[in-house]
């Protein structure tokens, strides 16, 4: 499936392999604490310690989420030393998460929709 400037997409619908893989990326965002822990990492990278404080769940709940989201392909991490740090894995699923939370602010907020 491309894409033109407007971010609309063009060209022939999406394969059963696109769709299996994007209703699995969904899937993860469907609970709260994993879209907190994608926010936090779509604004730089963190270690653990950082969202738990940031999410405000126990640690291993936090460690928990954190390899479902990386077995999903959704989050990367990397080793500094003995701190793993943890970001959104590319410009997508940054751009995904963005979408949706503005999506929801438009929900909640009543601000009017626009194209």
């Amino acid at each position: 499936m491309q894409q033109h400037n407007g971010g609309q997409p063009t060209g022939a619908p999406p394969t059963d392999a696109q769709v299996e893989v994007a209703v699995a990326a969904f899937r993860m965002l469907s609970d709260a604490t994993r879209l907190r822990l994608l926010w936090a990492l779509a604004h730089g990278e963190h270690d653990v310690g950082n969202l738990v404080t940031a999410v405000g769940a126990a640690r291993p709940a936090v460690s928990q989420h954190l390899a479902k989201l990386r077995l999903a392909g959704l989050v990367a991490c990397r080793r500094e030393g003995r701190r793993v740090l943890y970001r959104a894995r590319d410009s997508h699923i940054r751009a995904l998460i963005a979408e949706a939370v503005h999506h929801a602010d438009h929900e909640v907020s009543r601000i009017p929709r626009h194209e």
